[in-house]
């Protein structure tokens, strides 16, 4: 038993060093050819795109970078240290060559000198921004201008750098720039949600989630709106209609039912599938809106308004209304919904077509629903649509 225990041991230890090995390996061969990269670009002729252009590309690159700055010292630091790091480097004297190549190709960050002759760093800065706004800019700056330069952020600048700096400095704080830049990037990917005005809806994007002012939201994916004669109105909410994307048909309540808060109200079929909706509030059903079912596309424009499902005559009001999200709460509501609606797609390995923000995996996707499974459809409908 010992000697099985102590080979366990030796095997463990052995493939450890053997992945260590080979990783050392793999990042020797990787900035081997990072340096042969850069040595090939900096004798090839840029100048048709920029008079000073010097560029150093790798495959796969971290990020994209565009340097400018008149001290030829500072850019073959930029270029020889960030290129072996993985980054793809491009390099200029003066800001229109900078604000030009900014024109013509995709740039992640723009490290910009801060006292330039001709265009200063201000200058730069406010043109970068005004023509690529998902640019960050980083000021290089002396000691002496450090108050320049956090003026600069007021412009839209990310950050500042001191020079003179290391290379290990450099490294460092570029990293932490690409970080930022990830959660940003990251951060605007997700669906959005907001209050809007009703008017607004005709053209709201499909990257972002509705809530009308003065509209309350049901755990259960329901809005519902106070009449002037004190029923309410009920319909599917936004966060409902994006995940089931088309909606093929509605199965209206019986006239004159009578319901409980929480019990079945309605159901909307797409394919060959069924979701049920729960009523947010007890009453009787008084009216359907039977006009939905002749233009149901007119969902995918916005599911609220004139769009509603039924009208109830709340038995009381008053006190179901607590239980409602309207407002503020509404929004947290919802974007706690869909964090935890990306969660739970990820454990169940389901995907979509179609996008909501990006498409990316932290993100949904109009008409997701669709693409579940039996067991993970059933999964979804029971943590987000019977509360």
């Amino acid at each position: 038993m010992g000697l099985f225990i102590l080979a366990v041991i030796v095997f463990v230890l052995a493939d450890i060093l053997l992945r260590y090995i080979l990783k050392g390996m793999k990042e020797k061969k990787l900035r081997e050819e990072r340096k042969a990269a850069l040595a090939v670009s900096l004798r090839l002729d840029f100048s048709r795109e920029a008079k000073s252009l010097r560029r150093a590309e790798v495959q796969n690159p971290k990020a994209r970078i565009l340097s400018v700055d008149d001290e030829a010292v500072i850019l073959d630091s930029f270029r020889k240290i960030l290129v072996l790091d993985g980054y793809s480097v491009d390099t200029v004297e003066t800001g229109p060559e900078a604000l030009g190549l900014i024109q013509q190709h995709h740039y992640d960050f723009l490290f910009t000198d801060l006292k330039m002759p001709g265009m200063n760093g201000e200058e730069v800065t406010k043109a970068a921004k005004h023509l690529r706004p998902d640019i960050d800019v980083i000021i290089i700056t002396g000691y002496a201008t450090v108050e320049s330069a956090v003026e600069c952020m007021k412009f839209g600048a990310m950050d500042y750098i001191q020079k003179p700096f290391t290379e290990s400095e450099l490294l460092d704080l570029v990293r932490k720039f690409h970080i930022r830049r990830q959660e940003r990037v990251s951060n605007e990917l997700k669906p959005r949600v907001h209050i809007s005005q009703v008017s607004e809806l005709s053209s709201l994007p499909t990257a972002e989630f509705a809530i009308p002012g003065g509209v309350f939201i049901s755990k259960g994916h329901c809005w519902l709106t106070m009449e002037e004669d004190g029923s309410v109105k009920v319909g599917i909410d936004d966060f409902a209609k994006k995940l089931l994307g088309r909606i093929d048909d509605v199965e209206f309540p019986n006239l004159g039912m009578s319901v409980k808060a929480g019990q079945p109200l309605f159901s909307v079929r797409h394919g060959q599938r069924t979701l049920p909706f729960q009523a947010p509030v007890s009453g009787r059903v008084t009216k359907v809106n039977k006009l939905l079912s002749d233009r149901l596309e007119a969902l995918d424009v916005t599911p609220y308004g004139r769009n509603w499902i039924c009208k109830i005559d709340a038995d009381d009001l008053d006190t179901e209304l607590k239980g409602l999200k309207i407002g503020k709460t509404a929004v947290n509501f919802y974007q706690a919904e869909i964090d935890h609606f990306v969660e739970s797609i990820k454990e169940t390995g389901g995907t979509g077509n179609g996008s909501l923000g990006a498409g990316s995996g932290e993100s949904l996707h109009v008409g997701q629903l669709a693409n579940l499974d039996d067991h993970e459809w059933n999964m979804i409908v029971g943590k987000f649509f019977r509360p």
